[in-house]
């Protein structure tokens, strides 16, 4: 059975599209799965390892505003995250994510284990959260596999 990264590649393939992440709790796991698959550059145009707010604002584009007003870990912030990428890497799709990994981070409203994602396409920008419950680093890696899971849906919903 088609790993899920093998069959995003087939689907990007099959519909001639690009794509770009921007990475935050992930530090850049998506990537690394993605890449995993021989041939990715056919389809995969690179990413950004947006860790700290500066990274997100000056390198991605985030709106400092947009930080300030809803904090990193946010919906708004995801989807400012995926269209900045969209608009920097020259993709046609991008995945990004913000999220506490822990297990320190946790503020008022916003627990260890919750994570924004977000994807930017032409078809619109649009964000999902997610609230794991591991150590960090399995929160991570969920986070990692449930973002390619909803690429993965994404491409087959076009």
């Amino acid at each position: 059975m088609a790993s899920v990264e093998e069959e995003i590649g087939k689907l990007l393939r099959e519909k001639g599209l690009t794509l770009g992440a921007v990475e935050s709790a992930t530090g850049g796991l998506i990537s690394h799965r993605i890449t995993n698959v021989a041939g990715s550059s056919d389809y995969y145009k690179g990413s950004v390892t947006a860790y700290s707010n500066e990274a997100k604002i000056k390198i991605v584009g985030v709106p400092e505003e947009l930080i300030q007003r809803y904090g990193a870990v946010s919906f708004q912030v995801a989807e400012a995250m995926a269209r900045g990428g969209r608009k920097l890497l020259n993709v046609d799709i991008c995945i990004a994510d913000t999220g506490i990994a822990g297990p320190t981070g946790e503020t008022p409203g916003k627990p260890v284990g919750l994570f924004y994602l977000g994807l930017s396409h032409e078809n619109g920008t649009f964000s999902r959260k997610h609230i794991f419950q591991g150590d960090r680093l399995q929160n991570k890696e969920q986070a990692a596999e449930t973002a390619l899971a909803w690429l993965r849906e994404f491409l087959q919903s076009l």
